[in-house]
């Protein structure tokens, strides 16, 4: 009887052994690095706000693009992530009419928490808050010798996040964050209001840890 139970304990021992060494390949940890790569949508809020003392609508319209992060752990469930894409593109509708554009690049760090880091969770969600620097460039008005000017903006963000992993190293990622974006509008040198473009930034994409 002895002699039978014998193998079933050790296969039951290499069984949960494995088990073990397959939930930590997948836990993430201190001294990990992660990035992201996906379609990234900014999707500025409906009401961006007046020119010229209210005499014009402003409606900044949504832009897609590729966007990457780059996130480092510092702790089993903490770390810092930075988020880039390429230029975003957005055109810029001034009393309904589309006579405007601009260009920008929204570069985003957050400190991150991960409730599962350290934990062999297939299913990893995080959540950060930060801090935002956008700039703005190639700004076009349609409207013969007229300059238009978009100043610089700092402001938060916070951010929601969700990988699944799939094997060591890949997993599919979603995210979304909420930054204040307000910009100073200027048109030949001359202060014309403020912008608000506060976007919702939605990223869809696949994982990598190494």
């Amino acid at each position: 009887m002895r002699n039978q139970a014998l193998p079933t304990l050790l296969t039951a021992g290499i069984a949960a052994t494995a088990l073990l060494a397959s939930s930590q390949a997948l836990a993430y940890n201190q001294g990990d690095f992660i990035t992201r790569v996906g379609v990234a949508h900014v999707d500025p809020k409906s009401d961006n706000g007046s020119l010229a003392n209210g005499a014009i609508d402003v409606d900044v319209r949504s832009d897609t693009n590729l966007g990457f992060t780059l996130g480092y752990l510092f702790h089993d469930k903490l770390g810092v992530e930075l988020l880039a894409a390429l230029p975003f593109k957005h055109d810029i509708r001034l009393n309904g009419d589309e006579v405007a554009s601009t260009k920008h690049l929204p570069p985003t760090l957050t400190l991150q928490y991960y409730p599962l880091g350290g934990t062999g969770a297939q299913v990893q969600p995080y959540a950060g808050v930060g801090l935002n620097y956008t700039h703005f460039f190639s700004e076009k008005l349609d409207i013969e010798g007229a300059d238009l000017d978009l100043d610089s903006s700092w402001g938060l963000a916070g951010q929601l996040g969700l990988d699944v992993r799939l094997d060591d190293n890949w997993g599919v990622n979603a995210a979304a964050w909420y930054i204040d974006i307000d910009t100073d509008a200027s048109l030949n040198g001359t202060d014309i209001g403020k912008v608000n473009i506060d976007p919702w930034v939605f990223m869809a994409g696949i994982s990598y840890r190494f």
